[in-house]
């Protein structure tokens, strides 16, 4: 299993302050947030991320990403990509921007759950994974699918279904514990039985809930979603590597720490020591 970093998660730093910091930290690999993004002063976690490469120009910039990865001593666990499924053309550029990378695999993003019918996106969708399946031969690498709330595929049971029957060497799922937790939680195990081959990447971030001010209907309590460090949101993250470890999965395991409470680089360098000590703790108990 290896560790890498999403650097969505690392605004305040430029991409060779980026990758030089997780190289040091002892992460193994990086995903390169790759959007068009609004600026914003400080920056965000989804505007004037520094961390982030234009989409726009994105081809110019290839030897840039290239040279700063690999002088790092860091790999890429994947691309950032941020391309709707429906973009044909965006899509098509990152997937060679990630083929001329060696990348190997880039998420590619799916439609929000629809106002009118939910069957009819779905079938849409589905369609353009095919045309994806094609192009992603074409260029030998991956598509991913990522379960997100507010999207057609928030649960693995959702992506399977949309996903079954393509060649899970050319479109996978992304399982990724933070974003369950506001919507599509299911069992771990099952999960991941579930998806079988198309479990390709893993996103680990934690979140939870918490009772607003807002009143409800005849005191009722509203409640709110938001990110917590992954050591104190809902999430039980051992538990979580324990059922990755039982399927077989010896794959990226990415972070993408929204939280806040800690400062950035205290903050990753936390999330490393802590992930890898759970994964030695659940190696050791199946080694016994």
């Amino acid at each position: 299993m290896k560790l890498s970093v999403f650097t969505a998660s690392t605004p305040d730093w430029e991409p060779e302050q980026a990758a030089g910091i997780l190289a040091a930290q002892g992460w193994d690999g990086v995903e390169w947030r790759i959007v068009d993004q609004a600026d914003a002063t400080p920056p965000g976690f989804w505007a004037g991320n520094r961390s982030t490469w234009p989409l726009t120009g994105l081809e110019d910039r290839l030897d840039d990403i290239a040279r700063i990865t690999r002088d790092a001593g860091l790999e890429f666990s994947g691309l950032g990509g941020y391309a709707n499924c429906r973009d044909h053309d965006n899509v098509e550029r990152m997937l060679a921007a990630t083929s001329r990378l060696g990348a190997r695999q880039v998420r590619v993003t799916m439609p929000g759950v629809p106002s009118g019918d939910y069957r009819e996106t779905f079938a849409t969708t589905r369609s353009d994974l095919e045309w994806i399946e094609g192009r992603a031969a074409e260029h030998g690498v991956r598509a991913l699918v990522e379960l997100h709330h507010g999207t057609i595929t928030s649960s693995a049971s959702a992506a399977i279904r949309l996903v079954d029957g393509l060649d899970p060497e050319r479109v996978g799922v992304i399982h990724d514990l933070g974003n369950l937790l506001i919507e599509g939680h299911e069992d771990f195990l099952a999960a991941f039985q579930m998806l079988g081959p198309y479990l390709a990447h893993v996103h680990v971030k934690n979140a939870l809930w918490r009772a607003t001010d807002e009143p409800g209907f005849d005191g009722s309590v509203i409640w709110r979603n938001e990110w917590a460090p992954l050591r104190s949101g809902q999430a039980n993250v051992e538990a979580y590597f324990e059922a990755l470890h039982e399927h077989g999965y010896d794959g990226w395991v990415t972070v993408e720490d929204f939280s806040t409470e800690l400062p950035l680089e205290q903050r990753t360098a936390d999330n490393l020591a802590y992930l890898r000590a759970i994964h030695e703790r659940v190696t050791t108990r199946h080694d016994r």
